[in-house]
């Protein structure tokens, strides 16, 4: 009988996806690379429509290639071979970080509402992971909602399992307080638009000992037409 493999062991699964990803990344690295010298080269300078033209295409290889870095990144995470830091940082501080820079709807006239404390949740976990994590999770909300919607991003400390965490709410206006009561529930990660960011910043979270979780709308709340939803996180923070 085989072995069983160890939790530091890639699997056949982390061997196979991170084949197809070396294989599908070459192609698509050398196609942006012409497009790329299409768009440079001043000996056969291109129309106006053929360069808008190369330019999408250009932007859709990059946009592969990162897919397919985030593919790789998704299956070390599952198995456990990717080297993640453990830096000490600010909870709080880093979401108003975050939603200092996030540019998702601003066309749209969306309005981010930060409430809470600015600092005062001590965290220990790989800080450019987490920052990303929040980053997607305000950006899926934000995607969710219809023109000029407020969505609050409400951060506090509460008890989960018995010890303290830093919550983050991220939810359309009408929604907050029942998405700030909400203790969990299963999370909505399978969101087009967003690449495998969702499914990245779960695993990312879970690796601190946090939680992720969608908290849908009660029956009957007044949500602005077309909206969708809240995500609520929690992290472990320390004593």
């Amino acid at each position: 009988m085989a072995n069983p493999v160890s939790a530091n062991q890639p699997t056949d699964y982390t061997r196979i996806v991170t084949l197809a990803v070396h294989e599908m990344r070459t192609p698509a690295s050398v196609v942006g690379g012409y497009l790329r010298m299409l768009l440079t080269d001043a000996t056969i300078p291109l129309e106006s429509r053929q360069r808008r033209m190369v330019e999408e295409a250009d932007k859709a290889c990059q946009r592969l290639v990162a897919l397919m870095a985030e593919l790789s990144d998704l299956a070390k995470l599952d198995a456990g071979t990717v080297k993640l830091n453990i830096d000490r940082f600010d909870a709080f501080e880093l979401v108003r970080e975050v939603t200092g820079q996030v540019r998702e709807g601003e066309d749209r006239g969306l309005v981010l509402d930060v409430q809470g404390p600015s600092t005062g949740a001590p965290l220990a976990g790989d800080r450019t992971r987490l920052r990303g994590a929040l980053e997607v999770a305000v950006r899926a909300v934000m995607r969710e909602q219809p023109s000029s919607t407020v969505i609050v991003v409400r951060v506090d400390r509460t008890l989960d399992a018995g010890r303290q965490h830093a919550r983050v709410v991220i939810a359309p206006a009408p929604d907050a307080d029942r998405a700030a009561a909400s203790t969990g529930g299963p999370f909505e990660e399978y969101r087009r638009g967003l690449g495998l960011g969702l499914p990245l910043a779960r695993r990312v979270i879970a690796n601190v000992g946090g939680r992720i979780w969608s908290a849908l709308p009660a029956e009957g709340t007044e949500l602005p037409l077309g909206s969708r939803g809240a995500i609520v996180i929690v992290l472990p923070i320390l004593d």
